[in-house]
């Protein structure tokens, strides 16, 4: 996440915060309910999320491409015992050109 530049007046972050402990839940918290079940083969019921989503990032640095952008979330989720990341991206995968960046050894991901 690091990577990304906003220096330049492209692209915007956007966050959503989902307390829902006790609460009814809406659709995007029963499909990340979901992925977690189906990727994990565990029962899992959220009390919290928070939906980030980077939209249009050029990469770092900005000053050299700002056409190509990359839209992508990260989603946190925990049910007070567990916590999971989702991580999407645009469909099409990254677009920034990895091989104008300043580090060479680029992940997507998180380790």
């Amino acid at each position: 996440w690091d990577n990304a530049d906003f220096s330049r007046g492209v692209g915007t972050t956007f966050y959503q915060e989902f307390p829902t402990l006790n609460t009814v839940k809406p659709p995007f918290i029963r499909d990340v309910e979901a992925k977690v079940r189906r990727y994990l083969r565990s029962s899992y019921s959220a009390a919290w999320t928070l939906k980030i989503t980077w939209e249009k990032a050029p990469a770092y640095t900005a000053r050299t491409d700002t056409r190509r952008t990359i839209t992508y979330q990260a989603i946190l989720t925990t049910d007070g015992f567990r916590s999971y990341v989702l991580m999407l991206y645009q469909e099409g995968g990254m677009q920034w050109d990895y091989t104008r960046l300043a580090a060479t050894n680029v992940l997507i991901g998180y380790t």
